[in-house]
């Protein structure tokens, strides 16, 4: 099995990355594949919007969203994880969202499950719940299967990096969500057998 962790955040080493990682933890004690995929170090043209990708099956855009596209196939779960930008998430992030529409027709994502994380600067008001809704629009937009963590997603308040290392339980919730998702992926499989 293998899960997908794709963090949002152009910081490297930001927040958001910090608690993706934590959510990637229970993953490794059950020894499933982890492939990660940084923003901060990939580079993600935006969609044109040509739509040449409808008659192609694939997007004609060569960077490094091939390495996405792969990925969204081999993986059996995915968790994003993003930083706050304007109530929203990054332009990164966006990008890779829509270049998505490029793989629409194959639905890499249909029935495999997704978690979200979201970091703000404030603790009320500072977009973390948008940025949910964004992620969790992706995965329902794909046909992924939205899984919670404690209660929606995960969200923290953070604002220098590595201040989410200060707060335990925002850790704690991340491998919460990586444990849900693996008792779910659980229950799929025992109701395939």
């Amino acid at each position: 099995m293998t899960v997908l962790g794709i963090s949002g955040t152009p910081r490297k080493g930001g927040n958001s990355e910090i608690l993706l990682n934590a959510s990637l933890e229970p993953f490794a004690a059950a020894g499933w594949n982890i492939i990660k995929i940084l923003l901060s170090e990939n580079k993600i043209t935006p969609c044109t919007g040509c739509e040449t990708c409808a008659d192609r099956k694939r997007c004609f855009i060569d960077d490094d969203m091939a390495r996405v596209y792969h990925a969204l196939e081999a993986c059996d779960a995915v968790i994003i994880s993003s930083p706050s930008y304007w109530r929203n998430v990054p332009a990164q992030l966006k990008a890779l969202f829509d270049r998505c529409h490029a793989t629409h027709i194959a639905q890499p994502l249909k029935g495999k499950l997704g978690g979200a994380i979201a970091v703000g600067r404030a603790t009320a008001g500072g977009g973390q719940s948008k940025v949910l809704d964004v992620i969790h629009n992706f995965y329902l937009s794909a046909g992924a299967l939205c899984v919670p963590g404690e209660l929606n997603g995960v969200t923290a308040s953070a604002n220098k990096p590595g201040d989410i290392l200060t707060q335990p339980r925002r850790l704690e919730q991340a491998r919460i969500l990586g444990e849900n998702i693996l008792n779910y992926a659980a229950k799929g499989q025992d109701g395939i057998k």
